[in-house]
């Protein structure tokens, strides 16, 4: 069953939405080679407790850290740990604050130091791809409509879609129903209604679409270790579009 939201609960999530943005902002500051990928762990997890939330990741399904921090190859799920971010990475940070039993999830990739214009034009084209799958939500459109804007723009540019995950409806809990792939045809699927929260989350690779899983069933490689980027917002479906809870 797909939830239509309350006033209420879309103020809820309006503010576990911004506690989410606010502390991937604040993890992007600290981001420099050198930092331990643990080190990131333990900025997000005092700054969303600090804002009177909780760590949404922490937990989940056994996961063991509060924020997802994936390097390069990774495309999404690396468990934080001693590793250090070296200059020339480029590396995803996804995470989640609970708020009054309200979720917000969200994730950015970002440069570690100066890298290459080929793994910036990577970030950028995520980014694209979330902007312009966004401007295809309204009352009344459909999650194809969603899929097809970002497998068009990935795939024109030359990228892999991951096809193995995708985004999801979220409140209460931090997956919910719809599914919201990242490819798929235009005009079809479940057609969306004003009050639904969605998160839409372009994982996109530089080369192949295929993905492997680490033997712990976590992080989730490409499988010809290009490098991999995501981008994810959560967005609010409105009468003649969408407001972004987390941009």
């Amino acid at each position: 069953m797909i939830a239509i939201r309350t006033q209420r609960e879309l103020e809820l999530l309006r503010t576990a939405g911004r506690i989410t943005r606010d502390t991937l902002i604040y993890l992007g500051e600290h981001i420099k080679p050198g930092i331990r990928t643990d080190d990131l762990n333990a900025l997000a997890n005092e700054y969303i407790r600090k804002a009177k939330a909780k760590p949404a990741f922490l937990n989940y399904n056994g996961y063991p850290k509060s924020v997802c921090v994936s390097p390069d190859d990774i495309v999404v799920h690396g468990i934080p740990g001693p590793k250090r971010l070296e200059e020339g990475m480029i590396v995803s940070i996804d995470t989640g604050a609970v708020y009054e039993g309200y979720v917000g999830d969200s994730a950015r990739t970002y440069a570690v130091g100066r890298i290459s214009a080929e793994k910036q034009r990577l970030i950028d084209v995520t980014r694209e791809c979330c902007n312009r799958a966004a401007q295809t939500i309204r009352d009344g459109a459909r999650i194809g409509d969603i899929s097809a804007a970002v497998q068009t723009h990935a795939e024109s540019n030359g990228y892999g879609v991951v096809r193995a995950l995708e985004g999801h409806g979220i409140g209460r809990d931090m997956h919910e129903d719809p599914g919201v792939p990242n490819f798929g045809k235009a005009g079809t699927g479940v057609r969306l209604k004003s009050g639904m929260v969605i998160c839409v989350e372009p994982m996109i690779n530089m080369g192949t679409w295929k993905v492997k899983f680490d033997a712990d069933g976590w992080a989730c490689r490409t499988a010809d270790g290009q490098p991999s980027a995501h981008y994810e917002n959560m967005l609010a479906v409105t009468e003649d579009g969408c407001e972004n809870l987390t941009e």
